[in-house]
C-alpha cells in the first residue's frame, strides 16, 4: 500500500476559546451540546452558575472534626495532660485566649471565602433586572 492510495484527512479546526460566561458555537469541537457535556463536563463558569441555592457552604462533618480537634487541643493545654513529670505549669496562660482569637479570625475568613450569598444576590438582581427590561420591551 503506497502513500498515494491513503486518504488524506483535513486537520481538525482549532477550538475557539470562549470568553467567561459565553457559550461557543462549536461546543468546543464536539458535535452537540449533549456530547460535550457527556465527554467533557461543565466549564468552570457553568459550575458556578449551576451551584444550587440550597447547598451548604461548609459540610457539617468538617465542622464536627474541627470542633473535636479544638477540644483535644484545649484539653492538652491543661496542666494535668501532656506534661512531663516534675514540670509545673500554670492553669492559665495567654496562649489559649490568643488561640481563640486566631481561630475566630480564621473561621471568619474561611466563611467569607466560601460564602456564595454575594454571588447569588448579584445573580438574583441581574435576573430581576433582565425580567424588568423584558417587561418594558
Amino acid at each position: 500500500m503506497s502513500d498515494a492510495s491513503k486518504e488524506k484527512k483535513a486537520p481538525p479546526l482549532p477550538v475557539q476559546e470562549a470568553e467567561w460566561g459565553e457559550q461557543p458555537e462549536n461546543q468546543y469541537g464536539y458535535a452537540s451540546e449533549a456530547e460535550r457535556l457527556s465527554k467533557r463536563g461543565l466549564e468552570d463558569w457553568e459550575m458556578v452558575e449551576n451551584i444550587s441555592e440550597s447547598q451548604h457552604n461548609i459540610p457539617y462533618w468538617f465542622i464536627a472534626i474541627f470542633l473535636a480537634l479544638l477540644l483535644v487541643a484545649v484539653g492538652l493545654n491543661f496542666p494535668f495532660w501532656g506534661d512531663r513529670p516534675g514540670y509545673e505549669r500554670d492553669w492559665f496562660n495567654w496562649g489559649l485566649p490568643l488561640a481563640v482569637v486566631y481561630t475566630s479570625i480564621a473561621i471568619a475568613v474561611i466563611y467569607w471565602l466560601v460564602d456564595y450569598r454575594h454571588i447569588r444576590s448579584a445573580k438574583k438582581a441581574e435576573r430581576e433586572n433582565n425580567s424588568n427590561t423584558q417587561k418594558q420591551d
